[in-house]
C-alpha cells in the first residue's frame, strides 16, 4: 500500500472510536520498559497526533526502569498498562503478578551480549569467571539462567556487577566489567563506539528467542476497561504500522517530547526495531499477534529455568482478543 493511502486509511479508521470523545475519557498510565528511545516513537507519535485522545484515552506515558519493574508495577496495579519483555513478565506472572499480555512489539528476542575481542573472550563459554555488568532490573539478567543452561554453563559461573545503562560502554572500555547486555535496537551505538574490537552475539543464535517487548495490562483494569484496552491496542498497532512506512514524523515526535534525544541516532534505533518486529505472523495474522505454539515454547522455557511458584496456562495469560487482525506489518 502506498504511504499516502495507508496514512489516509489510518486516519479514517480512527474516526470510528472518535465518538468516545463525547464521553469521559479513560485515564491510562502506561509505563515503558526503559527510558524513551527510538523503539518507543510510535506511542509518542500517536499521542502527539491525538489518536489516543480520539479513541477516548487520556494517556500518560511514564519512563521505565527495566522489564522486571514494569511487570511488577503492572502486576500489582500501580500502573494500568506496561511494556515488558515477555519472558521476564512470565516469570513475574509465576510469582503472582496479575496481568494479561495483549500485543507483542518484538516478535524476536532483542537480547544481545557485548564484550571486547581484545579481552580474549571468543564466545559465551569464555564468560565463565568474568564480570557481566548491567542494571539489576535488566531483562537479560533475569533470563540469563536460560541461556547459560542452554549452552551447558553453570549460571553461577559469572559475577554480576550493577551498572547503570549509560555506563555500560564506559565499563567495558575501562575494564571495570568484561561483558554487558543490551537490546539489539541500540546495536549501532556499540558498533560505533567499539568498532572492530566489538564482540557480539544475539541470544537467538543459541536457540533462546522468546517474544520480547510486549504490552501487558493489569488484570483488574482489563476487566473493567476492556473497550479502552481494545482501543489502546488498535491505536498502537496503527501507530507502529505507520512508523514502519514513514519513520521520520514518528522520530520527530519522540525527540520533541524527550529532551536530549537526537533524531539521527533514534532513526538508526528504529530501523533495528523494525527487524525485531518482523516475523511471518505479523505479516499474515496481524501486527502484534501472538503465535500459540511459540507462547507454549516460551512458557516451557521459563518453567524449565525458573521456579514458577504458581503455574498457569500461558494461553490464559496472553491473548490475541484485542489485536486488530486487519492491521498487518507493512513493508518499509
Amino acid at each position: 500500500m502506498r504511504k499516502g493511502v495507508f496514512a489516509a486509511a489510518v486516519a479514517a479508521a480512527l474516526l470510528a472510536p472518535a465518538g468516545a470523545g463525547a464521553q469521559e475519557k479513560v485515564k491510562i498510565d502506561f509505563v515503558l520498559n526503559w527510558i524513551a528511545g527510538g523503539d518507543h516513537a510510535p506511542y509518542y507519535y500517536a499521542k502527539q497526533e491525538g489518536w489516543y485522545d480520539a479513541a477516548g484515552i487520556d494517556l500518560n506515558i511514564e519512563q521505565g526502569k527495566g522489564s522486571t519493574m514494569a511487570a511488577q508495577r503492572t502486576g500489582i496495579g500501580e500502573t494500568h498498562i506496561g511494556l515488558a519483555d515477555l519472558g521476564t513478565a512470565l516469570v513475574a506472572k509465576g510469582k503472582g503478578a496479575n496481568f494479561v499480555a495483549v500485543m507483542n512489539i518484538y516478535a524476536n528476542s532483542p537480547y544481545g551480549m557485548y564484550w571486547l575481542k581484545s579481552s580474549g573472550i571468543k564466545d559465551v563459554k569464555g564468560f565463565a569467571g568474568k564480570k557481566i555488568g548491567n542494571p539489576p532490573w535488566d531483562a537479560a539478567r533475569a533470563m540469563w539462567p536460560a541461556l547459560a543452561k542452554a549452552v551447558g554453563m553453570d549460571p553461577n559461573s559469572v559475577s554480576w556487577v550493577n551498572v547503570q545503562p549509560n555506563a555500560k560502554l564506559a565499563g567495558l572500555k575501562s575494564g571495570a566489567i568484561d561483558i554487558t547486555t543490551s537490546f539489539y535496537n541500540i546495536h549501532h551505538i556499540f558498533k560505533r563506539e567499539l568498532g572492530d574490537d566489538m564482540g557480539f552475539f544475539a541470544w537467538k543464535e543459541y536457540g533462546i528467542n522468546p517474544y520480547g517487548n510486549s504490552i501487558i495490562v493489569n488484570g483488574e483494569f482489563l476487566e473493567k476497561n476492556a473497550d479502552a484496552v481494545k482501543n489502546f491496542v488498535t491505536v498502537t498497532q496503527r501507530a507502529f504500522a505507520t512508523c514502519v512506512t514513514t519513520p521520520d514524523p514518528c522520530i520527530e515526535a519522540l525527540v520533541s517530547a524527550n529532551t536530549g534525544l537526537k533524531k539521527d541516532n533514534e532513526l538508526e534505533n528504529w530501523a533495528l526495531v523494525v527487524e525485531l518486529m518482523t516475523d511471518e505472523t505479523a505479516k499474515t495474522k496481524g501486527l502484534g499477534y501472538f503465535d500459540e505454539a511459540r507462547l507454549k515454547s516460551d512458557y516451557e522455557l521459563v518453567s524449565t529455568y525458573f521456579d514458577i511458584e504458581k503455574p498457569f496456562d500461558v494461553l490464559e495469560a496472553v491473548t490475541n482478543e484485542y489485536v486488530d487482525t486487519s492491521i498487518k506489518l507493512p513493508t518499509p
